[in-house]
């Protein structure tokens, strides 16, 4: 079964929880910049989105790094980096069109989500369920019925406002 990170923008309430839990499994620091995670946050629009790695079958980040540093995980399809021949060129930035790699603050080395090896720090620490790692398939699947009952629900809601309810 393929599993992979999605967020589900609708939901994020800009906690920033899973920037914290990253940071702290990764880091043993509670600290944003530092997190494999980010939560984009733009006030005047009322926005809040995770970014984080899409784990992309053609990943620009990979292709770029002019050292090999940056390789394809053999278990999750996610970018893996070995710090040892990373040379912090930032390539690897520039390149992935998500901006979900970023560098350390202090090491200057690539920074990308290694999934916590199968169980994501992030996904446990999401109150409201905006980042999950599962199978896409289920995933999409729960999003569509839970959009239909919605669909229902308001088709419902103009029905009775059109009869006077």
């Amino acid at each position: 079964m393929s599993r992979r990170m999605v967020v589900d923008v609708a939901v994020c309430s800009g906690c920033r929880a899973c920037e914290m839990a990253c940071s702290f499994q990764h880091e043993d620091a509670f600290s944003p910049p530092l997190s494999r995670v980010r939560v984009v946050k733009i006030e005047a629009e009322g926005l809040d989105r995770p970014v984080l790695c899409r784990g992309c079958v053609k990943a620009a980040c990979v292709e770029v790094c002019p050292t090999g540093a940056l390789t394809k995980d053999g278990v999750w399809g996610n970018p893996e980096l070995n710090s040892d021949e990373c040379i912090g060129c930032g390539a690897c930035v520039e390149a992935c069109p998500f901006g979900a790699m970023h560098l350390h603050p202090e090491t200057g080395l690539a920074l990308v989500c290694d999934l916590c090896g199968g169980d994501p720090a992030c996904v446990k620490r999401c109150t409201p369920r905006a980042l999950r790692w599962g199978d896409p398939e289920e995933i999409a699947r729960s999003k569509r019925e839970t959009r239909a009952r919605a669909d229902v629900t308001a088709a419902a809601g103009d029905e009775r406002a059109e009869v006077g309810v």
